[in-house]
C-alpha cells in the first residue's frame, strides 16, 4: 500500500484578472494606464481584489514583498494578541508553509495533506490526502515539507513528493487533473510553489543535491497540459555552454529551482532564482568553469520561458550558496530617481539590488556579520572579488585540509524569506552569523545519490555566540538599521506591516511580534513546537487576524549541533490570534 506522505507547496496569482484588465484597454494610452494599475497591484496583496483583507498569493502579491496594509493590529495594541483558534493537523513534518484566505476559508497544505478551514472558527471544513509511494520521501535533501499552495476561480494547484503537479477543487478538495513533472527515482522532487501568471501554471523542481537538471516549466492550469520546459543548465549550442569548460555535466548540474519566483505584469516578466551546482565541487563540475544558470536569477517569458536576460551572483559557486531566495520586486529611489528593481537578500552575504528591466547591478553590499570567500563585488562585472582561498576551491579538485568558510552552508540567510516596507525602503531579514569548514575531495559519481565532491567536517562559532539575527537592512548599503542578535537563528519567514509591526517566529515555538522602528520585542506566545513557517494577516468582516503555521523538523535542527537548540517537540498545527475583546 502507498504511504499518505504528501507534499504540497504552491504559490498563486491574480494574473487572469491582471490581464483581462490589459486586454480591455483597446487604445494605446488607456492599455499604458492599465498595465501601470497592474503593476501597483501585483505589489499589493494579490491581485489588489481587498487592500490586505484576503491572502491570495505565496508572499502577499506578485512581489513577494510580504508587507500588508493592515492597521488594526498595530504596535500600541498588539499586547492584546490572543489565540482565537489553533488546529492540529496531524502530522510530524517541517511545517515551512504558508496558508492562503479566501472569502472566509483557509487553505493550508502539510506534507501529507491540502485542508480547507473556516478562518473565523478553526473548523475543518474538508482534508484530502495525496497517496504516494512508500520511498517518494527518499530522495529529498533537507527535509519533508510543504511550502504553500496557488488558488485562483475555485481551483488548488500544489505539487507533490513524487514530482507532480495536480489541480483541485476549493470546494470539496476532489482532484481534478494530476500531471508527472519529473522522475523521482532520478532525485527529482517538488518542495516548492507554483506561480499562476495569466494562462500559464509555473513550477519549479528540487534535487540538486542528487545531481538533477534543474528546470522551470509551464503548463495549461486548465489541464495540466506541459506548454514548455526553460533548463537552467546551459546546453550545447545556447548562450553560456561555454561557462562548463567542456564538461558534460551540464546533463546533471543542478540549478534547481525549489522556491517560486515573482512577476512584474509591466514588463511581462518573471524573476526565478537557481540554486547550487551539481555537485558542489567545481573542478568536479565544470573544471572550475563559471556553470551558467547556477545561483542566477532568470528573467523570464511567462508564455515561453525565454530567458531574456539572467545574472549570476556566485560564478563557479563552491559553497552551495544557492540563490532560490526570493527574487522580491520593489520601486526604489536611487540617487533622486526612481528604479524598477529585484532585491535579494543572497545567502552568499551579499545584498544585491537589480534594475528588473534589463537585469543590470545598481548595489551589492555585504550585510552578512563576517563573510571571508569575497572582498566585495566588483560593480564594473558584476562578478565577486574572489579570496585567496575562494581560488583554491575553484582550482582544487582535491585538497589535503579543510578551510574555515563564512558564512556557513546555511548561508547568511537560508530560504526563510524576508518582508519588504516599500514606505521605509527597508527588508527585514532573519539572518545567520557562523561558519563551516569544509575541503574538497575526489569522489565517483552515485547516481541517483547525493553527491557533493566535498567533505563537510564541522561548524566555525561567532565569538559573541549569536548565530542568528533579526534586523532592519537598507538594501542599497547592506547596513543594518536595528539589529536584535538571536542565539538560536529563526528558520521562519517575515511580515511586516503597516502596523509598525514585524511578525515572525523562533525554532523554541515562540510568535513573535517585533517593532519595525526599533526591534523592540513587543509581543510573545509559546506554540506548541517549532515555527518555521510564514505569518500571513488578514482581515473578515472588519477585524483582523494573524496566523501562523507551528511545527519545526528542519534541516538546521538534524544537522546544525546548535547547542543552545533543546529537543523541541515536533506536531503541526495552525495558530490564528487576534486582538481581546
Amino acid at each position: 500500500m502507498p504511504r499518505n506522505l504528501s507534499l504540497a507547496r504552491a504559490c498563486l496569482a491574480g494574473g487572469a484578472i491582471l490581464f483581462s484588465v490589459g486586454a480591455a484597454a483597446a487604445e494605446p494610452a488607456k492599455a499604458e494606464m492599465a498595465k501601470a494599475e497592474m503593476a501597483k497591484a501585483a505589489m499589493a496583496d494579490g491581485d489588489g481584489n481587498g487592500g490586505g483583507a484576503d491572502v491570495l498569493t505565496y508572499g502577499l502579491g506578485l512581489a513577494q514583498q510580504r508587507h500588508s496594509p493592515l492597521t488594526q493590529v498595530n504596535r500600541d495594541n498588539v499586547k492584546d494578541l490572543v489565540p482565537v483558534w489553533n488546529l492540529s493537523l496531524d502530522n510530524s513534518a517541517n511545517m515551512s508553509t504558508q496558508p492562503l484566505v479566501k472569502d472566509g476559508v483557509m487553505y493550508v497544505v502539510t506534507h501529507n495533506a491540502t485542508a480547507a478551514i473556516d478562518a473565523v472558527t478553526g473548523r475543518q471544513k474538508w482534508k484530502t490526502m495525496v497517496d504516494l509511494p512508500e520511498d517518494a520521501g527518499s530522495m529529498i535533501c533537507c527535509g519533508i515539507q510543504a511550502r504553500g499552495l496557488a488558488l485562483r476561480d475555485g481551483v488548488i494547484y500544489r505539487p507533490t513528493l513524487d514530482a507532480h503537479l495536480m489541480a483541485m477543487s476549493a470546494t470539496d478538495g476532489k482532484v481534478l487533473w494530476r500531471s508527472k513533472v519529473a522522475d523521482y527515482k532520478q532525485g527529482y522532487s517538488m518542495t516548492g510553489a507554483p506561480l499562476l501568471v495569466g494562462d500559464v501554471l509555473m513550477t519549479g523542481i528540487s534535487g540538486g543535491e542528487f545531481n538533477t537538471r534543474g528546470f522551470i516549466r509551464g503548463y495549461d492550469p486548465k489541464t495540466g497540459k506541459e506548454l514548455w520546459t526553460r533548463y537552467t543548465t546551459a546546453s550545447p549550442g545556447e548562450p553560456g555552454f561555454e561557462t562548463w569548460n567542456g564538461s558534460d555535466n551540464w546533463k546533471t548540474g543542478g540549478a534547481t529551482t525549489w522556491v517560486p519566483g515573482t512577476y512584474d505584469p509591466e514588463l511581462d516578466l518573471v524573476y526565478w532564482g537557481t540554486g547550487n551546482g551539481a555537485p558542489w565541487n567545481p573542478q568536479t563540475r565544470a573544471n572550475g568553469g563559471d556553470a551558467l544558470y547556477i545561483c542566477s536569477v532568470l528573467a523570464i517569458r511567462p508564455k515561453s520561458g525565454e530567458i531574456v536576460w539572467h545574472y549570476q551572483f556566485s560564478p563557479g559557486d563552491p559553497y552551495d550558496y544557492d540563490s532560490v531566495n526570493e527574487m522580491v520586486l520593489a520601486d526604489l529611489t536611487v540617487d533622486g530617481k526612481p528604479v524598477k528593481a529585484v532585491v535579494n537578500a543572497n545567502r552568499n552575504g551579499f545584498f544585491y539590488v537589480l534594475d528588473r528591466t534589463n537585469g543590470k547591478l545598481i548595489s551589492a553590499k555585504q550585510y552578512a556579520k563576517k563573510l571571508n570567500w569575497a572582498t566585495g563585488i566588483d560593480m564594473k562585472t558584476g562578478r565577486p572579488i574572489d579570496t585567496d582561498m575562494t581560488r583554491r576551491f575553484k582550482a582544487q579538485e582535491e585538497m589535503g585540509a579543510e578551510e574555515e568558510i563564512w558564512p556557513s552552508v546555511f548561508g547568511a540567510k537560508n530560504w526563510q524569506p524576508i518582508s519588504f516596507d516599500p514606505k521605509r525602503q527597508l527588508a527585514y531579514v532573519n539572518g545567520m552569523n557562523f561558519g563551516f569548514k569544509m575541503k574538497n575531495i575526489r569522489q565517483e559519481p552515485r547516481l541517483p545519490a547525493q553527491f557533493w565532491g566535498v567533505e563537510i567536517t564541522g561548524w566555525a562559532e561567532p565569538e559573541d555566540g549569536n548565530r542568528g539575527f533579526i534586523a532592519a537592512i537598507d538594501p542599497m548599503t547592506g547596513k543594518h538599521v536595528w539589529d536584535v542578535p538571536l542565539k538560536i537563528p529563526h528558520w521562519s519567514g517575515v511580515l511586516s506591516t503597516a502596523g509598525d509591526l514585524i511578525f515572525t517566529g523562533n525554532l523554541l515555538g515562540e510568535a513573535l511580534a517585533f517593532d519595525a522602528n526599533d526591534g523592540k520585542l513587543l509581543w510573545k506566545f509559546k506554540t506548541g513546537s517549532g515555527i518555521s513557517g510564514m505569518p500571513i494577516t488578514w482581515e473578515r468582516e472588519g477585524k483582523q487576524y494573524v496566523t501562523m503555521t507551528s511545527g519545526a523538523a528542519t534541516v538546521y535542527g538534524a544537522v546544525g549541533a546548535d547547542p543552545s537548540l533543546p529537543a523541541v517537540p515536533v506536531g503541526g498545527s495552525v495558530w490564528t490570534f487576534a486582538l481581546h475583546q
